[in-house]
């Protein structure tokens, strides 16, 4: 990166901070359960997005609408927010924040198997080894797993986790497609307005109950979410992936591990047991093993 032009360097830290942003949310997820039912904290996060959004939306400028873009607009909200957070806000529920956000490394493997299946890129052997070392040791890190206080059931949670990261995956392919028409914050907005339409009518469903008190932290946690790890962490990914190749800006998703689990460790205070650490070890011996591709006949 020596001869990295001012906006190559906008762009990385764009994504790092997009990393840290989404590395956040397990903690502030956690904190918010003390008061919100799942489906209560996601609809809050969206209402808080779109709420900002609207101030903004009219000066959204720099978009190019094609015709049958539709279809992708709607795949893209449907991919994430709406069918990620389900599955992401039921995981953190099951499992630890550190272990969830070590779930997430298998990301980048996914969106390079995601990419040759529908862009038709090539996956090369070292791929698709490095794909099966992370499988490996994503298992390994679910078995390494005991059930506690905060986490009662961290194979459904990791399991869960999973389903989240394959829904991230479409998010991310479709949202390269659209980059070059569309502006990050178009992007976002579509976003956090599909998920506000998609989350708020589940609060009638039966069992979701609207919490009986307040309080401060876990509302300040929903507010945080909807600005931080919804809105403002989108618009830096989609402002990064519009200037770089979508396996390179999916690559940086290998830092959430890393930040999920110090943010657990001095704020939580979870544990980290050295078979949950040799696990993630191997699940990023995988993603290490499939970067290097182009050696490969």
């Amino acid at each position: 990166m020596k001869n990295a032009t001012p906006s190559a360097f906008a762009s990385y830290a764009a994504l790092i901070g997009a990393m840290i942003l989404w590395s956040s949310a397990f903690i502030a997820t956690k904190a918010a359960y003390a008061v919100f039912h799942p489906l209560t904290l996601i609809a809050g996060r969206m209402v808080v997005g779109a709420a900002f959004m609207l101030v903004f939306f009219p000066r959204l400028r720099g978009s190019r609408y094609e015709r049958g873009d539709w279809r992708w607009l709607l795949l893209l909200g449907l991919s994430e927010p709406c069918l990620y957070f389900v599955f992401e806000a039921y995981a953190i529920r099951y499992t630890t924040a550190s272990q969830a956000g070590m779930v997430t490394a298998m990301l980048p493997l996914m969106v390079a198997v995601g990419a040759a299946l529908t862009l038709k890129e090539r996956l090369s052997r070292r791929m698709v080894l490095g794909f099966l070392v992370a499988i490996a040791g994503v298992a390994w890190l679910t078995a390494a797993g005991t059930p506690e206080e905060n986490a009662p059931n961290p194979v459904l949670g990791n399991l869960l986790e999973v389903c989240a990261m394959a829904c991230a995956t479409g998010y991310m392919i479709i949202a390269r497609h659209l980059a070059v028409r569309y502006t990050a914050w178009f992007l976002t907005a579509v976003q956090v307005f599909a998920g506000t339409l998609f989350f708020l009518p589940m609060q009638l469903l039966p069992g979701v109950d609207l919490p009986e008190r307040f309080d401060f932290w876990p509302v300040a946690a929903v507010v945080y979410l909807g600005l931080g790890a919804t809105l403002l962490a989108c618009g830096f990914y989609s402002f990064s992936v519009r200037r770089l190749p979508a396996s390179v800006a999916s690559g940086y998703v290998n830092l959430i591990p890393v930040f999920t689990v110090l943010m657990g460790w001095l704020i939580l205070g979870e544990a980290f047991t050295p078979a949950q650490m040799a696990a993630s070890i191997l699940v990023f011996a995988g993603v290490f093993l499939s970067r290097e591709r182009k050696r490969d006949n």
